[in-house]
């Protein structure tokens, strides 16, 4: 298995979008992953039969091209990103010396945004680790790069982002991922209530820093990327308010960009003794 990863890591970016193209195509046949697209899609009010199908080839693009992403050089994958849109407000959080939140959601290219930041300053991210060793292996190999830490998700790892936050570095944290019990609160996100974390909120109210969404677009035809920095509104200190506010704006960012969201990730899927507010939309 690895040999042949190696192998996709070594074909120029054209040909492994390609590859990840037909990857998802061929994931259309597949009932039951087809049907839970479709329906997050609905549910956005974003269906229809083409974007079911450009959803599936970029979610295929988006499998194949993390092996290229992990396993070639940091500065040859860096150098995919074609252009830059928002460094500016990096910048400004940095002048003010409380550190910066990256908001990275499931939107683009993740994995490479998250390189192209630590290829240029220090970032302390949570990880969860994968069931496969070799995975792990190759996860870790890839993501710890240039300035990046990675750290477990527990009380340790929480601190060790305060610290890089109160060094005035970046802490990255996933805005649009399913809670554990006692992590989260419920908010509205794609006409649905959602259990979702409320890490980033404790974060900017013990540290004053600064919440920055970035996402990488995936351009056509192998061509790159484009990296993507929203400024946020200034957040209310109450929970409930900040996490309307910040879905408000994640979900504006993938209305422009929806066929590369993970319309695969059951992130509204109700875990037993789970219940959503009162009047809750299902």
């Amino acid at each position: 298995m690895l040999f042949f990863l190696r192998f996709i890591a070594l074909l120029p970016l054209p040909l492994v979008h390609l590859l990840g193209a037909l990857l998802g195509l061929l994931s259309l046949l597949r009932p039951r992953y087809r049907q839970g697209v479709a329906e997050n899609l609905r549910q956005a009010e974003l269906y229809s039969a083409g974007m079911l199908v450009r959803t599936c080839v970029e979610l295929g693009k988006g499998m194949i091209e993390l092996v290229s992403i992990w396993l070639r050089p940091l500065d040859e994958v860096t150098g995919w990103v074609r252009e830059v849109r928002g460094w500016e407000h990096v910048e400004a959080a940095r002048r003010v010396g409380k550190g910066l939140i990256v908001l990275g959601p499931h939107l683009g290219c993740l994995e490479l945004a998250g390189l192209y930041i630590a290829a240029r300053l220090p970032i302390t991210a949570l990880y969860r680790r994968p069931r496969q060793d070799w995975v792990h292996t190759m996860m870790q190999a890839g993501r710890n790069r240039g300035q990046a830490k990675m750290v477990e998700p527990n009380l340790r790892g929480v601190r060790a982002l305060l610290t890089a936050l109160k060094r005035n570095e970046a802490a990255w944290v996933l805005p649009d991922q399913k809670a554990n019990k006692g992590e989260g609160a419920w908010a509205p996100l794609f006409g649905r209530w959602a259990y979702m974390p409320t890490l980033l909120y404790r974060l900017a109210g013990s540290s004053g820093a600064k919440p920055l969404l970035f996402y990488c677009k995936r351009l056509s035809w192998g061509r790159g990327y484009r990296l993507v920095i929203e400024p946020l509104p200034d957040l209310p200190a109450d929970t409930e308010a900040a996490m309307r506010i910040v879905n408000q704006a994640l979900e504006a960012s993938v209305r422009r960009l929806p066929e590369q969201y993970l319309w695969s990730y059951r992130l509204h899927r109700l875990r037993r003794g789970q219940m959503p507010p009162p009047g809750a939309i299902e």
